[in-house]
């Protein structure tokens, strides 16, 4: 699959607007943390002739696709196989000490989706796998076949926020003892006959938010996005902006968190003067999440969960 044409990246003119400022002087460099197909990517390159772009990445197919659509931008385009959390030593690595825009794009890849022995998606049956980067860890049918019931029924709800967890978790081990799960059509089959009637009729594919779960699960991804968020705004350069798109509130609300402490007056109440080191290191660059518009989740249906949050690094740390 190289047809990359079809893979619409999220917000990306009001990513380009909201990192604008950053970008413009000679030397620049923007991170993209989540380079999938290089959608942002190239929209960063192209939109800012000046900037010089590193990008992130674990999945090694994503590398090789973004390689060939990057090439005509040469040498100010550096592609990196690591995953997000690992910018800290990535930057170390190119000796490059502050960066000026850093980019977010989280959740899974429309190649991921789209590749059907990934086991992403549960329209169409696959082999569960789900890992981002196929070369390690453990895939989505391990985490099915051998976690206790007990903690398959915490991802589900944590991760998941899946009411029916426990249903689902009971027939989940009733029928692995039977057979081990390996495909996904099987699951999602499972999940329909374990669900109430009235909870099949809400929020779309009953499967979705297992597969979620699951996915989470496997690639570690609230851990990894816990260290990321906060190396990506301690990389960052006075005058430098953040931009992140979260797709569920798990990590809308870890990216909040983050950024409301970062623009926090951390003084002891009472101080007529707030000396520097208490004062706040980030500006908020948006008023809570923005949501995509209308036209663009009529045009683009992965954008109708994305939230978009930015901030801009206003100080340095000081003692």
């Amino acid at each position: 699959m190289t047809d990359n044409s079809r893979h619409v990246p999220v917000m990306l003119q009001r990513c380009l607007d909201m990192l604008a400022p950053a970008l413009a002087e000679p030397g620049a460099v923007v991170v993209d943390c989540t380079l999938g197909l290089g959608g942002h990517s190239e929209a960063l390159l192209a939109t800012f002739p000046a900037a010089r772009l590193i990008a992130l990445d674990r999945d090694k197919e994503a590398l090789r696709l973004s390689g060939e659509r990057l090439a005509p931008y040469g040498d100010r385009a550096t592609l990196v196989h690591a995953v997000y959390d690992e910018l800290p030593e990535v930057l170390d690595r190119l000796d490059v000490p502050r960066v000026q825009g850093v980019l977010f794009d989280l959740g899974v890849s429309s190649m991921q989706l789209d590749e059907a022995d990934r086991g992403f998606a549960y329209a169409q049956d696959a082999p569960l796998d789900m890992r981002m980067d196929q070369t390690t860890g453990i895939s989505a049918a391990e985490v099915l076949n051998t976690y206790a019931p007990g903690e398959l029924v915490r991802i589900l709800r944590q991760y998941g926020e899946e009411k029916q967890a426990k249903r689902i978790v009971s027939a989940v081990v009733r029928e692995r003892e039977k057979e081990p799960f390996s495909n996904s059509a099987r699951l999602v089959e499972l999940i329909r006959d374990s669900l109430p009637q009235a909870a099949k009729r809400t929020g779309g594919n009953p499967a979705k938010r297992t597969f979620q779960a699951l996915r989470i699960e496997v690639n570690g991804e609230l851990s990894v996005l816990e260290r990321a968020i906060p190396a990506a705004v301690k990389a960052l350069a006075v005058g430098g902006r953040i931009a992140v798109l979260s797709y569920h509130s798990l990590e809308d609300r870890l990216v909040k968190q983050v950024f409301a402490a970062g623009a926090t007056n951390t003084a002891p109440p009472g101080l007529p003067i707030v000396p520097e080191r208490y004062q706040p290191r980030l500006k908020l660059l948006t008023r809570g999440a923005e949501l995509p518009t209308e036209e663009e989740v009529a045009e683009n249906r992965r954008a109708a969960p994305a939230r978009l949050r930015g901030a801009q690094r206003v100080r340095e740390d000081v003692g």
